[in-house]
C-alpha cells in the first residue's frame, strides 16, 4: 500500500468510532473486509459485518456523512442509476450508481452521494451493511440516443 495510489478513507462502523485512513482502490476489498493503512501507521482489516459505509474524503476533519445530504431533493442529473438504500439501523442514503453491471463488486456497491461536491466524493457500501437497495431510476440510459433527422430538402439550390 505504498505510493501515490492511496485515497483517504473515512470508515463508519456500526456502533463504534469512525476509523481515518488509507486505501488502494484497486485492492482495499479482500474476502473478509476492508484494508485499511490508519492514520497511525497500522494496517487493519475491517470486517465487512463491521462496516455501514466506507467513505472516499477530500479532508478528514470535514463534516462527516451524518452531516452531509443523504438524499436527492429532485431527480438527479448525472448519468447511472439512481439507488435508495436502508441500512440495518434504518438509516436511508441515495445515491448514483454505474449502470454497468460489470462493475458491481461482488461484496457491495461503490456510489457517488447526492453532492459529490462535499467532503465524500465516493461511497462504498458492503452488501452486509443493507437491508434494501432499491433502484428509484435510470437517468440518462445509454439505450435512448438522440436522432438526427435530416434537414428537408425544401429551399432550393443556387449552385448546382
Amino acid at each position: 500500500m505504498t505510493g501515490s495510489t492511496t485515497k483517504k478513507v473515512i470508515i463508519h462502523r456500526f456502533d463504534r468510532e469512525p476509523l481515518r485512513g488509507f486505501v488502494n482502490p484497486q485492492v482495499y476489498l479482500t474476502a473478509k473486509g476492508v484494508e485499511l493503512l490508519t492514520v497511525a501507521g497500522a494496517i487493519v482489516e475491517v470486517p465487512f459485518s463491521e462496516i455501514k459505509t466506507v467513505c472516499f474524503v477530500k479532508d478528514f476533519h470535514a463534516a462527516d456523512l451524518n452531516r452531509e445530504k443523504r438524499l436527492f431533493a429532485t431527480r438527479p442529473k448525472t448519468e447511472g442509476l439512481w439507488v435508495r438504500m436502508r441500512f440495518r439501523d434504518d438509516d436511508c442514503m441515495d445515491g448514483i450508481m454505474a449502470n454497468n453491471l460489470l462493475l458491481v463488486d461482488p461484496q457491495g456497491f461503490t456510489l457517488v452521494p447526492p453532492d459529490a461536491s462535499l467532503n465524500n466524493q465516493r461511497v462504498f457500501v458492503p452488501r452486509a451493511a443493507l437491508v434494501e437497495l432499491q433502484v428509484m431510476g435510470v437517468v440518462g440510459s445509454p439505450l435512448r440516443k438522440p436522432r438526427k433527422t435530416p434537414a428537408p430538402e425544401t429551399q432550393l439550390r443556387m449552385f448546382d
